[in-house]
């Protein structure tokens, strides 16, 4: 039997990132994939027609530019082939009667922009701004926390102090809520609140989903500071030049090589055992980059597993799914709000709140709603590599949100289709015809096109259950210390030596590379010291009790 000290399941960009940091330390790492492509829903591919290259899911990578493992190994992974292109007009979104707000890189340009539509508007975006500047800073050290009780008093100590009384209290407020509360505290307009609101539903947060503020708070006002970035040349880029650094200090990568179990002897994990039949050792750990109910309901069948834990996995919430529409263009659209809009990196076609609202209802209901949001990527317009050069053509990414997993019936009264099979092409024409009002013309301009419907994307990527795009709810109930389940802490699955990573667990979707980069520290993490935590038990007390007896002290 071969033996490793690591086994990682999945090999998606997380799981990567961990098997890298292993290799990187001297330890022999094995990525073991069931697909034929490794990168799961992180990949590229010519989708449509020749030389026009799509992001098949995900495509935004600003939260991996910010994560530490783009500052520690951007060197090493821009040696394998990564580079990115990045566009200063991140976000904006279109209204009817030719309207559109725009969010550029800049924070005098976006207010110019609010303040020509509403001064109101403006003045509220300056508020949420400077609330950006205080809070900002501890919300990424609790992004990027493991969230265990050594790193959670190491972020007491290093940001309550600066935060006070106050900013605790707005921090506390933040968390819990929801879009809507966000933007219509700060914001006059209702096209100013879709501009905040929208950002929820990239994740399942409707905009009356208590938690679903954070998110949006700080994508909005970070896009201001950053601009958007692609993967030069395809999202399939990152997967190569993590596959890449990790072979060359060491890690294997096998694709169609399913993981029908994972062996546990001792209450220990002890190796994985294939679908062929093929067994292989772990000596250290093995590490699932899978959902709860794929890891308890499958590769742990047979396992005598506490039934708290097996009813916390079974209980494991999914979101809305999500449809993915790529199109293939002899050249970019316009859209009726202006041309220069063609120009910005994400346009979200809402357009209003209420229209969140109810397709999210709708969607909760099993009902294709009549009008979803639209998210259009627009991703040659950042990255002019994706399309065949001299042509003139363009790449539109159009994530459609939110949608039913299971068919129920249709808002719009004009589909009958009860599965996605059937429904796609004519729900993709229902998107087409909701672009065609605000970017008119755009129906003649497509070359071609093709349609992921959530049972598209669950099958490609079973993590995707439902097709959600997000693995997993990330309501309050499954976010924060409750991802994936309260049974379960610090990527532990309740076995030892057996570790989950991905997006079902802290900190969830997107291309952040959080969990695999907290999962290989915590591996390689020497053996904690007793006087050390005792010290920073301590600290924290201090910096969380003086908030809260100032606090005492000025109550009435």
């Amino acid at each position: 039997m071969t033996a490793y000290d690591a086994i990682l399941i999945g090999s998606g960009h997380n799981a990567l990132v961990c098997g890298t940091y292993l290799a990187r330390a001297g330890w022999s790492a094995l990525v073991l994939e069931r697909a034929a492509r490794p990168g799961g829903a992180v990949q590229s591919g010519e989708l449509t027609r020749p030389g026009y290259e799509h992001d098949l899911f995900a495509t935004n990578m600003n939260l991996f530019l910010g994560s530490p493992v783009a500052a520690e190994l951007g060197g090493e992974l821009e040696r394998h082939g990564l580079r990115y292109a990045s566009s200063d007009r991140p976000f904006a979104n279109v209204y009817p009667e030719g309207k559109a707000l725009r969010v550029r890189q800049g924070v005098a340009e976006t207010l110019a922009e609010l303040e020509a539509h509403d001064p109101a508007d403006a003045a509220g975006w300056r508020e949420l701004d400077a609330l950006y500047e205080r809070l900002s800073p501890a919300l990424f050290s609790l992004y990027g926390s493991r969230l265990d009780a050594r790193s959670l008093a190491r972020l007491a100590v290093a940001q309550i102090p600066g935060l006070g009384t106050d900013g605790c209290r707005e921090l506390a407020r933040l968390l819990v809520s929801s879009t809507r509360e966000l933007a219509e505290t700060y914001l006059h307009s209702p096209e100013a609140h879709a501009l905040l609101a929208c950002w929820g539903m990239h994740l399942d947060f409707g905009p009356d989903v208590s938690g679903g503020a954070m998110f949006s708070f700080l994508e909005a006002f970070t896009d201001m500071r950053t601009g958007m970035s692609v993967a030069q040349g395809g999202a399939s880029r990152l997967i190569e030049a993590l596959a890449g650094l990790g072979a060359e200090h060491g890690m294997e990568l096998r694709t169609g090589a399913e993981v029908a179990r994972v062996s546990v002897a001792g209450g220990r994990a002890t190796g994985v055992e294939l679908s062929d039949g093929e067994r292989i050792e772990a000596r250290r750990a093995v590490i699932a980059g899978v959902t709860p109910p794929s890891l308890y309901g499958r590769l742990l069948a047979g396992v005598p597993v506490p039934r708290a834990l097996q009813s916390a996995a079974d209980r494991y919430q999914f979101g809305p799914g999500t449809l993915m529409l790529h199109l293939a263009l002899s050249r970019a659209p316009e859209w009726a709000a202006g041309e220069d809009l063609s120009q910005f990196a994400y346009v979200h076609v809402a357009p209003f709140v209420a229209d969140l609202a109810d397709t999210y209802a709708r969607a909760r209901a099993g009902l294709l709603p009549a009008e979803p949001l639209l998210v259009v990527g627009q991703t040659s317009a950042v990255d002019a590599s994706r399309c065949p050069p001299g042509e003139g053509g363009a790449v539109l990414w159009v994530q459609v949100r939110a949608l039913p997993a299971e068919i129920r019936g249709d808002a719009g009264g004009a589909i009958d289709a009860r599965d996605w099979p059937a429904a796609a092409e004519p729900y993709a024409d229902r998107v087409l015809a909701k672009l065609e009002r605000y970017a008119p013309g755009i129906g003649e301009l497509v070359l071609d096109r093709a349609v992921l419907t959530p049972a598209d994307l669950e099958r490609h990527d079973p993590n995707l259950g439902g097709g959600d795009s997000i693995a997993g709810s990330m309501h309050l109930r499954q976010n924060f210390l409750f991802r994936p389940f309260p049974a379960v802490a610090d990527y532990g699955t309740g076995i030892d030596r057996l570790l989950m990573v991905g997006a079902a667990t802290w900190p969830g979707a997107g291309v952040n590379a959080i969990s695999g980069y907290n999962v290989a520290q915590k591996l390689l993490a020497p053996a904690p010291c007793w006087g050390e935590d005792l010290r920073l038990a301590l600290s924290a007390v201090r910096a969380v009790g003086g908030p809260l007896v100032r606090a005492a002290v000025r109550r009435p």
